[in-house]
């Protein structure tokens, strides 16, 4: 086995560490820089404190970005960090306000707009980019140690991912207590993605062992953890473990990267609004039982060592928990009515990630999966 492992990222975990922002920035040096947060932060005061307390340094806040961010959001918030002139930007939230800060923060030194660099083949120019920090409000992209940025062009109807050694966000805050605030369907969606960045990551054609440590710590907590924080939001611990788990399942699919359940999870989001998580969710079980038939047993010692029997007992276990969360568990559930709609996720779905799975996938593989879970 060859493989190679990077991950530039100093990670600040623990209760209160959002305290030590202003510490952190004036350890980097930074002396001026933009906020990058949803509306929802913007609007109930959370933002507003950490301006407050970060005394003058964050001059101006970005917050037009939607679910699932797309290249128009990118450009907009490329627009206010060059007229504010910053050295520098702090992504606050989940996945789509870290996700747009690393692709603004890539080009913000430059004139040229998101989509020559993300479908347009062009490379990222160290002499263009900011450095990013990034705090995490949820715990399940894992995108606050990523350099990958997912993103919609609505113009082209695309939704792909961006990335690039120079995009990696310079530190990770991770503080369990901002996530306090996350309802019940948001705690599920994200924390079966911190589940699928796990899984994915062990039967990826990149896995090494590494990033397969991280897997089954993360894979353990998820399983203790997830339904708890779900149950009981205000668990301080059960946040943090999940927290835990977010993180480390985020280094652990780092260097692997993902593969077929986030590759399906694309049109299931774009086409039937789907919330990410709960779309890759919906075909992970399956995965898992597919990738248990892979000669090497990886998948099955894999899933004794995070103590079930074998694979296909974890597969169950996963199908339990979607279940149990009431996440989506057919198709016909999320509106998929007629064969063409089928025809059409399929398509969609075979792209370069399901290449990365361990056992290859035809198109009538992909397409008999859908059939199985169309439902009534």
């Amino acid at each position: 086995m060859s493989w190679e492992f990077s991950l530039p990222v100093k990670i600040y975990f623990g209760t209160d560490k959002i305290n030590e922002l202003p510490k952190i920035i004036n350890e980097y040096g930074y002396k001026r820089g933009v906020l990058v947060c949803s509306n929802t932060l913007k609007k109930n005061g959370v933002a507003d404190e950490i301006i407050k307390n970060c005394n003058g340094i964050i001059v101006d806040v970005f917050s037009d970005i939607r679910p699932n961010p797309t290249t128009d959001n990118v450009n907009a918030c490329v627009k206010v960090l060059r007229e504010n002139n910053v050295d520098f930007a702090v992504a606050l939230g989940g996945g789509s306000p870290m996700d747009c800060c690393k692709a603004a923060c890539a080009i913000a030194k430059g004139s040229d707009i998101i989509e020559s660099y993300h479908t347009g083949g062009k490379q990222i120019n160290k002499d263009e980019v900011i450095p990013m920090l990034a705090v995490a409000t949820t715990s399940g992209t894992g995108s606050e140690i990523t350099n990958i940025s997912v993103l919609t062009d609505l113009s082209k109807n695309v939704k792909s991912t961006m990335n690039d050694p120079l995009m990696y966000p310079k530190a990770a805050i991770v503080d369990p207590r901002l996530t306090l605030s996350v309802p019940p369907k948001v705690t599920a969606s994200t924390g079966l993605d911190v589940l699928a960045h796990a899984l994915e990551s062990v039967w990826s054609v990149l896995h090494q062992p590494i990033c397969e440590s991280c897997s089954v710590h993360a894979t353990k907590l998820v399983f203790e953890w997830l339904y708890k924080a779900y149950c009981e939001p205000d668990n301080l611990l059960a946040r943090e473990k999940m927290a835990e788990a977010s993180i480390v399942a985020g280094v652990a699919f780092s260097n692997p990267r993902t593969a077929g359940s986030h590759a399906c999870s694309f049109p299931l989001t774009n086409l039937y609004k789907v919330p990410h998580g709960e779309a890759c969710a919906m075909t992970l079980d399956f995965f898992t039982r597919y990738n248990a038939e892979a000669e090497d047993g990886r998948l099955n010692k894999f899933a004794q060592n995070c103590g079930f029997m074998d694979a296909y007992e974890m597969a169950d276990a996963i199908t339990d928990l979607k279940r149990n969360m009431g996440m989506a568990m057919t198709l016909s559930e999320i509106g998929v009515k007629t064969d063409d709609e089928i025809e059409k996720l399929t398509e969609m779905s075979m792209t370069p990630l399901m290449e990365r799975n361990m056992i290859q996938l035809s198109y009538d593989a992909i397409k008999n999966m859908y059939l199985s879970i169309r439902g009534e």
